[in-house]
């Protein structure tokens, strides 16, 4: 592999804390030679937290910490916020399906002279760390005494919070320890305020928040708790309104100078009683052992850290720091199994009112990012995805017997079934065997990625002949309705269609919702439009609908998806099938460089069809956009055509922009560098375009792209958030933050693009 050249960029970094706030226990580097304490604020999450959880665009004004799955997350206080001194802000928690601040602080650290005079911690001097997996804290008087938090989690449930205090002082200290917190009685959404329907009641040793029941916000069940236990006996007293409480440990502590005073504190957020109950267990046991979970946290996270990093890469401090950044955005977006989540899945971003779900095409892209540091994690997500993949005793849809529906969230109600996302699953599963050699992993893999292959081919191949278009799925939504919202039908007694909610789903499936090459109008005067074909099995039952167009990224994703599968074929010894996939792949590839390729522009372009196939018009007049350079990425197109492409990609009037490769082509005439997919740089499309000119030895080209990535795109580079897109003309974050695929690309575009040429692609098919 080709290592990458230091690259001279002089960049200020908030200066990193290199030695342990508890000692030296568990302060030794991973081979990799980091630590977590050299990677202190890649992304600021300090935060004052008020009943308004969310602000512009429905995201979260702050940004988050979550681990190991948990539905809850915390925050670091702003060094302002003096009445949080001693706790963390939080937390923030996700209630099935919304996010809510259940409190401001929900346990803050009191402590007391021997004459119950209260110590007053915002005299002290303050010190807030997030190093990856962890939050840290410190109040100190010089010569007195330092009292340090740290926040990790040690499940999908549970976070555990350590308080130290160390006396610099010859005299003992003797001290009264408690700890005080409040809960918001009502949390503002939008213009309207809503209840949370939430009170706190006295535990064992504790204190535990119940929730009434459903509120009109958010969706809350009276089994949820969440629940605060101490390592120590405590006695409770809650307000009379249940939205405060103190507690107080029983005895007080005599603290002498080098041996510092530790107590712990576990905070579970839980579902439903039967979580609750086993997590009151686990709970025990860990406050039984609790420096073990903190060294387990430490070894986890370091064992990240040197999987992902190689000193000898050259790659300056900065794009590490962004890299960690990424790392840590996509664990703060790991959700543990509950509700339909039968495994561990990661969603788009915990900081979005309406991204707590997961996505098809999302998960395999997460799932590619987290294999190279977790693949037990991506493994799990992309079980999650496929726990509900269609079957044929399905007794709604048993016609899309096959495959991934579109989304789903913690409620059973909350999926779409509209529309299923683009075929990336294959690449995921590799991705993920590459990194852990898990051919078990493939054998349960394989039938399940081959049903959702073929259902391109029986549900969305209007004119059967191999080569897919993006439609929807037979579902009560795309119909039209009668005034008393009853489906109209015709003389027939079929269903009339509703064109505009089919093509939304239709550019729902392709993952680009609003891309100009899906503009129902069309774009010219030649341009019919997009219209709507129905699709039917042999007995003449309508299975589902396509757009009347074969687009490019599509079928060259089918086409990619085939080389993964010869390839998985073969390291489970299915000969016969991967001669198959490559048979197959060879046509595709002849289709698609015969009836998709425009030479005078030099690019890949959809291909409009008519309903039997037989006329076919190349629809270079809506425009280039990112779907042009996936053939190169797939490896299917030849090289005199990928060198035509590159020269697209490099132009500065076109694609290579302050931070390059927006999704609509700057001189597209529809190209808008605010709107979603008409202008915006997505990192995954980005991603496929470094990776497509890496395969064609473009490999300067590629390296000069990936780095304006990372330079020019808002915050990448200091501690803001990584976005869901951004402004490829003023490098403006926008819309979502602490979004997982961007995280994702950045992850891979550091291993594969800076710090060797390594890309992700397949390597099942030799390109032409």
């Amino acid at each position: 592999m080709e290592k990458q050249f230091k690259r001279g960029i002089g960049l200020l970094m908030a200066a990193c804390i290199t030695t342990s706030t508890f000692g030296g226990a568990y302060a030794s580097a991973a081979s990799s030679g980091y630590k977590i304490e050299d990677f202190a604020n890649v992304l600021d999450v300090t935060a004052r937290l008020d009943n308004e959880p969310y602000g512009y665009y429905s995201t979260s004004r702050y940004n988050v910490f979550a681990d190991m799955g948990a539905w809850h997350g915390y925050h670091l206080h702003a060094l302002d916020a003096l009445d949080l001194y001693g706790g963390f802000a939080g937390p923030h928690i996700v209630a099935q399906d919304i996010g809510m601040n259940l409190s401001d602080c929900i346990s803050r650290l009191q402590l007391s002279t021997a004459d119950g005079t209260k110590i007053d911690l915002t005299g002290a001097r303050p010190y807030m760390a997030y190093y990856p997996g962890r939050l840290m804290q410190y109040y100190e008087v010089r010569d007195k005494y330092k009292v340090t938090l740290e926040l990790i989690f040690v499940s999908g449930r549970t976070n555990l919070v350590r308080a130290q205090i160390e006396n610099y002082q010859d005299e003992p200290l003797v001290l009264g320890v408690g700890w005080n917190g409040r809960i918001f009685a009502e949390n503002k959404m939008g213009s309207k305020t809503y209840p949370t329907n939430t009170s706190l009641g006295a535990i064992e040793n504790g204190v535990q928040v119940s929730f009434a029941g459903d509120t009109k916000a958010w969706t809350t069940t009276p089994e949820m708790k969440y629940t605060i236990r101490h390592s120590e006996p405590v006695s409770t007293v809650v307000a009379e309104n249940k939205l405060s409480y103190v507690s107080k440990a029983e005895k007080p502590v005599t603290i002498t100078k080098g041996k510092p005073y530790v107590t712990y504190t576990a905070e579970s957020f839980t579902f439903t009683k039967e979580e609750a109950d086993k997590e009151a267990k686990a709970v025990q046991t860990l406050l039984a052992n609790p420096e073990k979970a903190f060294s387990d946290n430490r070894t986890r996270w370091e064992g990240y850290l040197d999987k992902t990093f190689d000193k000898a890469d050259n790659v300056t401090k900065p794009y590490k720091n962004a890299t960690v950044k990424a790392m840590e955005t996509l664990i703060t977006n790991w959700r543990s199994p509950a509700g339909m989540f039968k495994h561990s899945g990661l969603t788009p971003s915990m900081s979005y009112k309406w991204f707590n779900g997961v996505w098809g095409w999302d998960t395999w892209k997460n799932a590619a990012g987290v294999a190279a540091f977790d693949p037990e994690l991506a493994k799990d997500s992309i079980r999650c995805m496929f726990d509900h993949q269609i079957q044929s005793t399905d007794p709604v849809r048993p016609q899309d017997a096959g495959t991934i529906f579109d989304c789903f969230s913690y409620s059973e109600n909350s999926a779409n079934y509209r529309n299923s996302k683009p075929p990336l699953s294959a690449w995921g599963v590799w991705k993920v065997y590459q990194e852990s050699k898990d051919k078990a992993f493939l054998n349960e893999m394989y039938p399940k990625l081959t049903a959702y292959h073929n259902w391109w081919y029986t549900n969305r191949d209007t004119d059967q002949n191999g080569v897919a278009e993006y439609g929807a799925m037979v579902d009560d939504l795309h119909y039209q309705r009668d005034e008393n919202k009853q489906i109209k039908k015709d003389k027939d007694g079929k269903p009339l269609l509703d064109v505009e909610a089919m093509i939304e789903a239709a550019a729902w499936e392709s993952g680009m919702d609003n891309a100009t090459r899906f503009d129902q109008e069309g774009s010219g005067k030649d341009d019919i439009g997009v219209q709507v074909f129905e699709n039917t099995d042999k007995q003449g039952k309508v299975v589902g609908y396509s757009i009347n167009q074969e687009s490019v990224d599509l079928n060259a994703m089918l086409y990619a998806e085939k080389a993964f599968l010869k390839s998985i074929a073969l390291e489970i010894g299915k000969t016969e099938d991967a001669k198959k996939y490559e048979s197959e792949a060879k046509v595709l590839a002849e289709y698609i460089n015969k009836n998709m390729w425009d030479e005078k522009t030099g690019f890949y372009y959809d291909l409009q069809i008519s309903k039997d196939g037989s006329q076919k018009k190349l629809l270079t007049n809506r425009g280039k956009g990112t779907e042009g350079w996936m053939p190169l990425w797939a490896k299917l197109a030849p090289a005199n055509r990928a060198q035509k492409v590159k020269d697209n990609m490099m132009d500065a009037n076109k694609f290579n922009l302050r931070v390059p490769m927006p999704t609509a082509s700057a001189d597209n005439a529809k190209f808008n560098p605010y709107r979603y997919w008409r202008g915006p740089v997505w990192l995954d499309q980005a991603l496929y375009g470094v990776e497509a000119l890496q395969n064609y030895g473009y490999e300067t080209e590629a390296r000069e792209l990936a780095y304006k990535l990372f330079d020019g795109a808002e915050g990448v580079l200091t501690d803001g958030p990584i976005h869901e897109n951004y402004n490829p003309v003023t490098g403006e974050g926008l819309h979502t933050k602490n979004f997982s695929w961007s995280a994702a690309a950045y992850y891979m575009l550091y291993q594969n693009a800076l710090a060797e040429t390594n890309p992700s692609t397949q390597t099942g098919i030799p390109m032409k």
